[in-house]
């Protein structure tokens, strides 16, 4: 298959587990033909799991340019940040995230707040999410899934950004807590709704694959991918990597989903530009 090409991945500038070198170097190693290094973007407050302030950013953008350097002759490269959308200040069109050099941004969500005004995180193993559920989010989990979609549909109408990281990444967790909640009506309707909103911004959303071996979910859900190539929603496929050797975990299986559901292509930065390729055999 060709598309060997990745834009989600996380080095030891954030929660990755090894420096950026060593996921250009295994890129190089694999013949992608391009590859993007994505950190998590600061935090108004410290966390084990981002670039810690501007200070650490400015230095990111430094090592990427160096590498850029040493291997731009070989390979494609860019630079990206993942961006949280938290309010209005904190978000990927602000002026800050926008002024910086970057080639591509990715709007996700990965906190909600409680009713107490609480930061939440809902990106966590399924034990801890049910927790995190039930003290700080009122233990309504009808509630939580449309706050999540809601705040979502937030950051896609203020824009500044590339593609929507993990579209619906609160799936698996959810249903750890309530196997059947995917297939209720609520949820569907939810889904139609967010999807189609995403269509009407003309907005590019990312399969992610980090989980597909692990635990068999792609975000998002491959139950989608019919309503994602109705709505004609543009999709690139990212494996959202935090080790070297994880660059092309689940992609060659989530193309060949795609292209059985119908979407014979994907988005692909080529020379800098996002151009759509078909998928290949």
């Amino acid at each position: 298959m060709n598309n060997l090409t990745n834009y989600h991945s996380h080095t030891s500038f954030c929660d990755g587990k090894a420096p950026m070198e060593a996921f250009i170097a295994e890129a190089v190693r694999q013949g992608f033909t391009s590859y993007g290094v994505s950190s998590h973007a600061p935090l108004p407050f410290r966390t084990r799991w981002t670039i810690d302030d501007r200070e650490q950013t400015g230095l990111y953008l430094q090592e990427f340019a160096r590498l850029k350097r040493l291997y731009g002759d070989r390979i494609e490269l860019y630079v990206g940040l993942e961006i949280d959308y938290m309010d209005e200040d904190q978000q990927p069109a602000n002026d800050y995230f926008q002024s910086l050099p970057l080639d591509y941004r990715i709007g996700s969500v990965h906190l909600l707040h409680s009713t107490q005004g609480e930061i939440v995180d809902i990106d966590t193993k399924p034990e801890v999410f049910r927790e995190h559920v039930r003290l700080h989010l009122g233990g309504d989990l009808k509630r939580v899934v449309l706050a999540y979609f809601d705040k979502l549909m937030r950051m896609i109408g203020r824009g500044g950004f590339d593609f929507i990281g993990h579209a619906d990444k609160i799936s698996y967790n959810v249903s750890c807590c309530e196997p059947n909640i995917l297939g209720q009506q609520w949820y569907k309707d939810k889904i139609s709704e967010y999807f189609t909103f995403i269509a009407e911004k003309g907005a590019m959303i990312e399969v992610n694959t980090k989980t597909l071996h692990r635990n068999g979910f792609l975000y998002p859900n491959k139950e989608h991918f019919g309503l994602i190539r109705t709505l004609g929603i543009p999709v690139v496929v990212n494996s959202d990597a935090h080790l070297p050797e994880l660059i092309n975990s689940g992609r060659p299986e989530a193309l060949r989903l795609l292209k059985a559901s119908g979407i014979g292509a994907v988005w692909q930065l080529e020379r800098g530009v996002w151009t759509e390729v078909p998928i290949g055999e």
